[in-house]
Formats: C-alpha cells, structure tokens, sequence
C-alpha cells in the first residue's frame, strides 16, 4: 500500500507541480521481477519507487515517464521466468529488473536475448556463463579487481598456498567462484584443496569436514565464499576446533561480506574480508534514512539492516534507466522504444550513482573498489581499500603492498603474519589421494582387488607401476581410493570439484580436450593412436582361388559347362563336320566346347539356331560367374581391409569402447570364435591382448590422432610438471617399455582351446554358394530342356521321314518285282 500511495503521489506531484498543464507525459513500460517474501526483494522495489519519485521531483520537465509493472517471483525461476516472458509478450515492457539468483539470471538473460530487451540484475552473482548474453546487463561488484585484490595480499604475505571453502549444491556460490578460481591459477597461486559445505548439513559432519582438512592439507590460508548462515556455523565449528587460533589466516569474498550483517563476530576474530565499497555521504545517508522510514510498517529486521547496498543499486538502475529513456524519446518521434537503441544508451551513458561508481560503458563490471575489513572484538574495522590494482592505506594514498594497510588482527589475536603450516604425521610425508579407476577390465593396466579380511584395496598394473616410479621422487605417501564407474569423464569433473577429497586420477584415462576443461593432464605415458585387431588367419595356400565358390557351386558349375558341351553336340553332329569323327574325336570336342567357353572365342561356325541360342544363353551365366568370382575374390582379400580402415578414428573408438572392451579376456575369446570379427580401441588395449596371445591376434590398420594415456591432477597442481618430467625419464632410458613387456606380455592369465580354429569357418562364411546363384542356373536349365526338346521333336520328324520314305521305297520294289 505504501509503495502505490507513493507511485500516485509521484504521478500527481509530475502532472501538476512545476510542468505545464497541458503536458502530456510519454509513458513507458519497465517490468520488475523480484521475490516480494525476500529481504532483497523488499528493498529493491521500494527503493525503484523512491528512486523514481527522487528522479522525476529532480528532472520534472521530461517527456517520459517510466511506469513500473511489478510481479512477484516467490523465489521460483520458473515463476521468474513466466512472469518475464508475460511482460515481454503481453504488457510490452522496455527493460526488466530483476533475477535475484544464478538460475533466474540465466532463464532471463536467454528471454531477453531471444526478445532483444534490456534485462538488468543487481542482485545476480558474477558467472562467466553469463557473458554471452548481450542483452543481459549487471550492476555487481568487479569480481576481476577482487581476485586482483586478494591475489596481491596472498603473495605480499608470502604464502604459498591456499585452501578454498565454497558453499556446495548452490549455483550462485560455486559457478561465482570460478572467475576466483581460474584468476588464482594464472597467478601461480596453488590452490591445495578446495573444499565445499553444504548448509543441509549438520554440525557434527561440519566438525567431521574439518578435522579431516586439518590433517590431509598443508596449508592454513582460507578463501572463504559461502552464505552468511553457513559461514556461522562454519566458524563456531573451526573455533571448537583451534582453528581460530594463532597460524590460521581466513579471507572472505566480497558476495559473502556484502550480505554480512548480523553474525557472531566472537567466533571471527580476525578474519578478514573483502567488501564492495560505498562511500558514505550526506546524500546516502539522506536516501537510505527515507527508505526505512517507507519500511517502517516491515517487520523483517534482515530487509532494514541490508538497506545500503541493495538499496543503493537499485537507485542507480532507476536513474540510468530513466535517464536512458529520456535521451531516446527524444531522438525519437514515435512512441515505441526501440530495445536496441535502449541498450546502446545505457551501454554509453555516463553516470555517477550513489556508489560513485562511473555506470555505463563499465555496467556490466560495476564497481572495482573495495574496503578491506578486519573482524575486531564484537565488531569490524576498516584496514583499507583495493582500487585500480593498488591498495589505499592509512594515509589515504595509492600503495604497492600491504605495508600501507593499517595493522591487522589476525586468529589468536596476534600482529605477527600467519606462516605456512605443514603436516607432522609420517614423518613430515604428505598425503596424496589418487582415484583409481577399478572396472578391471583389463587388468594387465590397472586392477583393483579388494580384501574382505583385511578390508583393504590392492592396485597393480602397469599404470599404477608407472605411477607410483614417477611420484616416488617426491615423498609423497599414496592413497588409492577405487571409481566405480565407466564414465571418465564423470571422474574428470569429480575430481576437480572435490579438491578437498582426491588430489589424482590413475588408470586407462585416455588425454581428451574435454577432461583437459577440468582437470591437468600430465605426458602421455603410453603408445598414442588407434587401431584395430583381428584373428591372425592361417597361411595362404597355393589353393586360394578356389576360396571365392563352395564346392557345391563349383560342381554345378563344372556339370553344366560338360552339359553344354553335350547338347551342342548333340544338336549339330549330323549337320556340322566339326562334331563329326571318331568317338573319341567327338568325346574331346564335347569337352573343349563346353570349357571353352569360359575364356575363348569359338572359331567352330554353329549350324543350328538352336544351338546358337543356347550358347548366347550360356556365356550369359558364364559372365555372371566370372564376374562374381573375381568380386568375391577381390572382396575377402582386400576390400574388409578398406572398412576396418574407415571404422578406425578418433570419433568412433569411443563407442568401440562401450560396446566391445567389456574386458580383454571376452575380446579374445569373442575373436576366437567369430562372434566380432575386429576390435577397435587405443593401441595401449590392442598391445595387452598382443601380448597376451602372441601368434594369435594381428594389429590391421593403426590411425593416429589419439593422444594416450595420461595421468590426471588438480587444476594447477605442480605436480604436473614433475611427473610429465619423470614420465619422459622413463620413456627416453627404456624403462618404460621394459615396463609394458613385463606387463603385457604375461601367460598366466586366460588360455585359449587350441583345438578352436575359425579361421576356416570364416573363409566359409564369405564363399558364394549354389543358393546364392541358383537363378542362373535355372535360366541356363530351362535354355537346355528347351533346345533339347526342340532338338527331339526335329529328330521325331526326321525319323519319321526317313521311315515314310523307306516305306514308300519297299512299295515301290513291291510294284516293279509284280510288273516283271
């Protein structure tokens, strides 16, 4: 009710005070998109409406007035999204304020884009998922100059690593980390664990977190980024614990000291943080003080003491936003904005709000100076300010180091600056913790056996070999924690959001640009490329052109080349000379014809049609017999070697993978019997089942283009460099494939029935038989019945003119024998 007495009030005071009455006012449309129920939402409307009523008493002669449709999100994205899609599409906004998380940020800035308006957030985290938008505008905190910032106390302090706590199972606190994260890493800083809390958690598994922290890492220097309710508990666990006590040192984020108010700050002594800086001045103090006395019918204490910050943002958004519309309206005639020209002029303008903070062509960056506080006694201090890459001490001047901050406070309430702290336990070894992955697929690299007695894990292979040779040097103490699962991608992201569990990943990885976005590969360590395998086949024979037919297709092919021989002759010996002679003399000619006619042109002149037709006929199925010799022959011998070559590549192996490599000893045996007829994977898998069954298997085709495998760290981890250097050791001395020869080349494991031989059977299975080519010789069938039977029916008739005609002759003796 306040906020529309106030919205009437302001529209009344613009229509009649101090503009000409005839004025006509040009109204424009904004939406606001907030959680009504929120401490945050709260503020941010009121202080729109106040902002807007201050910007319009000031400016009372512009044209334009912008009108602000309000709906509530109820802490819903879907809500969020809804609400502003309807805006868009229904009501015609402008711009749209609002997204007070990562998720409703993004559904937004996709809306927006999409719709091509303006959509400004001053609650949203920083996210580099977010930077593709155009049309996605943030007034926040420069979360560069921040990391600048803290990165500059690190190494002026001269610690040499850090551990980071973040906030698990929210977007808005482990996807706004990543700019820190990624900043700290180009920097050289090492960051020794990253450890995540989530607030659903209690306290015990919280003092369980910590306990196994204080032992496993070697660091003391916390980089806090978490929400203010999980950040208490946070440190009343660590206080219990001694961890608030001399040799700690804790730095919190600005997002998490921006929205801390209300602490325990007895369980802080000491630490410091990071805090986006507002000047103070008579005209903040002037605009907070009316705004909670707007909110003084609102009962929610949180809303009235985080007044500053939000409030102040919100008052920037309305003046730049008004100002904005005011410039386009008057360049333009017409009553609609054009989104476009009105995310250009926001883009350009120039404005110093109440932050001081110079808004415009830097919106998206806001501001980049920071008060640096110190937590003292039940409250804090300001020690100094971070801006433009140098700090500001106490003499309000720019400095190039933490000399020029006042003094700090630091756990146990010394001066002194914290050192490094290193772990006792082992004799001063430190712990690696490397995931292992334990599918055991193939074994001879990587196997993992547990021990129900002892309860312990057993890791062997040649992986692990190589492992733990190049990591001996450095006196780390190994532990090896089994994956299970298939997917190493999965393992690749796990392990480099779970810094505070797992330090390495060994095994069968192979090096992909896709694992590389998340974790540090080290040299490969094995043979690079692809390939595939296949059963080696016995020795060619002298008899190998027979391969191409089965036998039942060359003796019907045989029978039939005789058969036409046969019925050739058959049909032309009593007319044509060339079938005439002696029996023997006619047996060869029968033989000759028929054969001949697979290779040679006949020089015999045939005197039949018939018998012309059936050769037409025959050397019609002797060309579909020759032609399909000579391809079946080509195909066995040459053209699987072409496919098995195409099916090779980078692209394809990975499916290979999931569908074939269930474990070396069910690739042999599927080999062996016929069941696959190649298996296409790396050549680190193809040389264990070489090795294993020499004589057996034949490397067919290898492509390049895989890079091996290789052993996988934390992002900026320096033992990276120190292992690729062990690794190259290795390789370069020999050891390395002295190595593989040990491992790949075992007899122990998996023997194959040597009475199993497929090799026939497979020579058999690509034979062409009588069922595939019986057509032809049903056609060459049918060509011989018919010109037999035309054949007897033309004998018929000749015998029985030869008989008519002795007939006649007898009778004619008859007659002459009566008349003498």
């Amino acid at each position: 009710m306040e906020t529309l007495a106030i919205l009437i009030l302001v529209f009344f005071t613009i229509k009649h005070g101090g503009a000409e009455p005839n004025n006509v006012y040009q109204e424009v449309r904004v939406g606001l998109v907030v959680e009504f129920g929120s401490a945050e939402g709260k503020i941010l409307k009121n202080s729109f409406s106040l902002a807007l009523s201050d910007f319009y008493r000031i400016n009372n002669g512009y044209r334009t007035r912008v009108s602000v449709l309000a709906r509530d999100s109820r802490g819903d994205p879907l809500l969020s999204l809804a609400a502003a899609t309807d805006l868009i599409k229904k009501t015609k906004v402008e711009a749209i304020v609002g997204a007070q998380s990562l998720l409703e940020a993004k559904l937004l800035a996709a809306v927006s884009e999409k719709a091509k308006v303006p959509v400004v957030s001053a609650l949203a985290p920083s996210s580099l998922s977010l930077k593709k938008y155009n049309h996605f505008l943030q007034l926040t905190h420069d979360s560069t100059s921040e990391a600048k910032g803290i990165s500059r106390l690190i190494h002026d302090f001269n610690w040499e690593s850090i551990v980071v706590i973040y906030e698990e199972g929210v977007d808005d606190w482990r996807e706004g980390l990543q700019i820190l994260l990624e900043h700290f890493q180009d920097d050289g800083i090492h960051i020794d664990r990253t450890v995540s809390f989530a607030e659903s958690r209690e306290d015990y598994t919280v003092m369980n977190q910590l306990r196994k922290l204080i032992k496993s890492s070697r660091s003391a220097v916390f980089v806090v980024h978490m929400s203010e309710t999980l950040v208490s508990r946070l440190f009343r666990c660590a206080e219990k614990l001694g961890m608030m006590e001399g040799g700690y040192a804790w730095i919190l984020t600005a997002r998490t000291m921006n929205k801390f108010y209300h602490s325990d700050h007895r369980s802080m002594q000491g630490v410091i943080g990071f805090r986006s800086y507002i000047p103070e001045s008579e005209e903040l103090t002037n605009y907070t003080s009316r705004l909670k006395k707007l909110m003084v019918g609102d009962d929610d204490e949180n809303a009235k003491m985080e007044t500053k910050l939000t409030s102040v943002c919100a008052h920037d958004i309305a003046f730049i936003l008004a100002k904005s519309i005011e410039k386009i309206g008057r360049l333009r005639e017409s009553s609609h904005l054009s989104p476009s020209d009105l995310l250009e002029e926001i883009k350009k303008s120039i404005f110093k709000g109440l932050s001081h903070a110079d808004i415009g062509h830097k919106f998206l960056s806001g501001s980049g100076i920071f008060e640096i506080v110190n937590m003292v006694g039940t409250g804090e201090r300001r020690i100094g300010l971070w801006s433009c890459d140098h700090f500001v001490g106490r003499r309000n001047i720019m400095a190039s180091s933490v000399n020029e901050l006042e003094t700090i406070i630091w756990p146990g309430g010394s001066s002194r600056i914290p050192g490094h702290r290193f772990l006792a336990e082992n004799g001063g070894r430190k712990r690696l913790r490397v995931l292992v992955t334990s599918n055991n697929r193939f074994p001879h690299l990587v196997a993992v056996r547990h021990d129900p007695e002892t309860g312990f894990s057993t890791v062997t292979g040649f992986s692990i070999e190589v492992f733990k040779t190049c990591i001996a040097s450095f006196n780390y103490e190994l532990e090896f924690i089994p994956y299970d699962g298939d997917n190493y991608d999965k393992l690749a992201f796990e392990l480099s959001t779970q810094r505070d569990k797992y330090d390495a990943a060994v095994g069968d990885i192979s090096i992909t640009s896709n694992r590389s976005l998340y974790v540090d590969f080290t040299s490969p360590y094995t043979d690079m490329g692809f390939g595939a395998l296949e059963l080696k086949k016995k020795r060619e024979s002298m008899w190998t052109f027979f391969d191409p037919f089965d036998i039942s297709l060359w003796l019907t092919s045989g029978a039939f080349f005789i058969l036409t021989g046969f019925v050739v002759w058959l049909v032309e010996r009593a007319v044509n000379p060339e079938f005439q002679g002696t029996w023997g003399q006619q047996l060869g000619m029968i033989l000759w014809f028929g054969f001949s006619t697979l290779v040679l042109p006949h020089g015999e002149k045939l005197q039949k049609m018939s018998s012309r037709f059936l050769v037409i006929v025959w050397v019609f199925v002797v060309l579909i017999l020759t032609s399909s010799y000579s391809a079946n022959l080509t195909s066995t011998k040459t053209i699987s070697r072409i496919q098995i070559s195409q099916l090779v590549s980078p692209e394809k192996v990975e499916v290979y993978r999931r569908n074939i490599l269930y474990n070396f000893e069910d690739n042999a045996q599927a080999l062996r019997n016929g069941t696959i007829s190649y298996v296409a994977a790396e050549t680190p898998y193809l040389l264990v089942l070489l090795g294993q069954y020499p004589g057996v298997f034949n490397m067919i085709v290898k492509e390049s283009g895989g890079n091996g495998f290789g052993f996988m760290f934390q992002r900026g981890s320096g033992l990276v460099a120190n292992v690729s250097r062990e690794i190259i050791k290795l390789r370069s001395s020999g050891m390395l494939k002295d190595k593989e020869k040990r491992w790949f080349q075992k007899m122990d494991s998996f023997t194959l029935n040597p009475n199993t031989d497929t090799s026939e059977n497979d020579d058999a299975s690509k034979r062409l038989t009588i069922q595939e080519l019986g057509g032809l010789f049903i056609i060459a069938g049918v060509a011989h019945a018919l010109v037999l039977v035309v054949h007897l029916f033309h004998t018929r008739g000749e015998i029985l003119r030869v008989l008519w005609e002795s007939r006649l002759f007898l009778k004619l003796q008859s007659f002459s024998c009566l008349d003498k």
